[in-house]
């Protein structure tokens, strides 16, 4: 622009003087010198304007560029939240009956995390136990763990989940009673405490690792190791894992426990959640003879409505002990569940236990369940 407007100049320069002998007659030398610089003049603001005009398209990309480089806060958050689980029912067991006041897994906890770098985070999780059937008593810990994330994965320290219960009896585990899911619950793990776990998460698959390292408690080496994987795409999640655990009788160890376990569920698009876990054992004992169990657990669930919801299970547990030391049962269970809040349920649950070679049980349950949470981002 700058190069045009000094040509504009000197063309209308040129124009007068090649006309000099016209404009001679008409004005004096002085006054061409005036209107000539009163047109360079013009020029001059001319220019200036339009580099003013740059300056002001330039601005904004480079208040934006600077935006974006400015570096991100930490991205912090920490949770409370707690869940009260009382029941009232009825039991009906060896020739006896009663009623009482039980606890469905109350709990108290807290949980913290914070992605320090990109891709990776810091987590801590402590949960524990309210006992409202027996005095309220509170303090027992279920879970208490601090974990490294990174994408290479997640490795955790403390008292945790251990796969085989995330990864497999998690999925029949929706009944609200403290034993559930009722054949697992017989010879299943829960929580372990002294672990390391490792975890790694694609967009389909999870593969976790876990041991259990208890210098105090049976050998000074491995006390448990349990590994598996699991399948999720959509609304289907398939899972598997082997445990290995040592068993000990007055502190030393005498053999070991081998479990196989595989769950597969479902949710229909209509509603229809059904799910079914089997777990294969092998008891191995040094000087003993081995022996063979297993436990299956099917659970289905389907709502009614918006606000209620029916869920029935059917379960099989055997030890594989003789007549006179069996525990071998199998039942089943249905339970009508109400939820006119999303933090607030309500339900009535009748189950029967048929022993092979015991007194039969069943019980008929009335029971709420009142969840709360509160979170903080900072």
């Amino acid at each position: 622009m700058k190069t045009y407007l000094t040509r504009l100049s000197l063309l209308c320069v040129g124009a007068l003087a090649s006309s000099g002998i016209a404009i001679a007659e008409e004005l004096t030398l002085a006054e061409l010198k005036q209107q000539i610089e009163v047109l360079q003049k013009q020029v001059q603001r001319l220019e200036q304007a339009q580099e003013a005009q740059k300056v002001a398209q330039q601005q904004p990309k480079v208040q934006q560029v600077a935006k974006v480089s400015k570096p991100e806060p930490n991205n912090k958050q920490i949770a409370v939240y707690g869940s009260l689980r009382p029941t009232y029912g009825y039991y009906d067991s060896n020739d006896d009956d009663s009623w009482d006041v039980g606890d469905a897994l109350s709990r108290i906890g807290i949980r913290a995390r914070n992605d320090f770098m990109p891709g990776w985070w810091a987590e801590l999780h402590g949960e524990w136990s309210v006992d409202i059937a027996n005095n309220g008593d509170f303090g027992k810990a279920r879970n208490a763990y601090a974990a490294v994330g990174s994408p290479l994965g997640r490795v955790a320290i403390g008292k945790m989940r251990p796969p085989q219960y995330s990864l497999v009896a998690e999925y029949v585990d929706i009944f609200n009673h403290g034993n559930s899911p009722f054949g697992y619950d017989a010879k299943g793990i829960f929580f372990i405490n002294n672990m390391v776990s490792y975890q790694y998460k694609t967009e389909r698959l999870t593969f976790m690792a876990a041991g259990q390292y208890d210098g105090e408690n049976g050998d000074d080496a491995n006390d448990l190791t349990n590994a598996g994987v699991g399948f999720d795409h959509g609304n289907l999640h398939l899972g598997v894992s082997y445990l290995m655990q040592d068993s000990t009788d007055a502190g030393f160890v005498n053999g070991d426990d081998n479990v196989w376990a595989a769950v597969a569920a479902y949710s229909f698009d209509m509603g229809l959640y059904l799910a079914a876990a089997y777990q294969d054992y092998t008891y191995e004992r040094d000087g003993l003879a081995d022996r063979d169990g297993h436990s299956l657990d099917v659970t289905a669930a389907y709502p009614l409505s918006d606000q209620f919801k029916l869920k029935l299970g059917y379960f099989d547990f055997e030890d594989g002990y003789s007549a006179i030391m069996s525990q071998n049962f199998d039942g089943y269970n249905a339970t009508l569940e109400w939820q006119p809040d999303p933090d607030l349920r309500l339900h009535l649950e009748y189950l029967h236990k048929d022993f092979e070679y015991l007194e039969d049980f069943s019980s008929l349950l009335v029971g709420f369940r009142y969840d709360f949470s509160q979170s903080w981002h900072f």
